[in-house]
């Protein structure tokens, strides 16, 4: 019977020699967190003094393991032998509908880490939860903008309706993808030191420039070239 408290976002890689590699990524509705069954036992490179970032909120004496680190153990194992630039079709199943294309590796690994570090716990990750339902699988630098923008004044709108002090100049959301921005370098570190080949390394960098995008892109003249199309909201 299939389970309403979960959805499913899966990734299908197809190698050019027919090997096939899938990662299902089971998500809790409620909590938005991953719902992945646990190992037994994690590598010593994931423990909270080994990866812990230099800005993270969790009290490291409760904390054995980083929870981030350990959402990465298998899209890195999975993908540490197979070079970024490799070339493959992707498939990704999401609750709404597929999608379908063959680019590089490394924009197929991007969307499952990102996936992963969002729903893993990690409360810096945490604040892009919102866009967890509504993961759109190779999506350009423009159209993560308008996603971002556009839920974060949803939820602004909610709590403005609510009664709560909206944040209409969006500094907090500013200041999420700033400490994100931070996050995704010291991690991107961190896996460099694995030795591993450069997938899962170029899939982070993929990142963090989509966070320094929306985090340095959000003045007048990126709201003018926008205007063009919301004119007709606008009226």
């Amino acid at each position: 019977m299939k389970n309403e408290a979960v959805f499913t976002i899966s990734y299908k890689f197809r190698f050019p020699d027919l090997e096939q590699r899938v990662l299902d990524i089971n998500i809790d509705k409620a909590t938005m967190q991953v719902v992945n069954s646990k190992r037994d036992d994690y590598p010593e490179w994931t423990k909270m003094t080994n990866f812990r970032c230099s800005h993270c909120p969790l009290n490291a004496s409760k904390y054995e393991y980083c929870p981030l680190a350990i959402s990465l153990v298998d899209v890195i194992d999975t993908f540490k032998d197979t070079p970024s630039y490799q070339s493959v079709e992707i498939e990704v199943k999401t609750p709404a509908r597929n999608y379908s294309k063959f680019t590089s590796l490394q924009s197929g690994v991007s969307g499952v880490l990102g996936i992963y570090m969002v729903s893993s716990g990690c409360p810096i990750m945490a604040k892009l939860k919102p866009l967890l339902f509504f993961h759109l699988p190779f999506a350009s630098l423009d159209e993560t903008q308008i996603r971002v923008l556009s839920l974060y004044l949803l939820s602004q709108y909610i709590v403005w309706k609510r009664g709560g002090n909206p944040d209409w100049e969006m500094n907090n959301l500013l200041n999420f993808y700033e400490d994100i921005r931070i996050l995704n370098h010291s991690v991107s570190k961190k896996i460099a030191n694995l030795e591993v080949l450069d997938t899962s390394i170029n899939s982070l960098i993929i990142l963090n420039n989509f966070a320094e995008y929306v985090t340095f892109t959000l003045d007048e003249k990126v709201l003018e070239e926008m205007e063009q199309y919301l004119y007709e909201f606008m009226k």
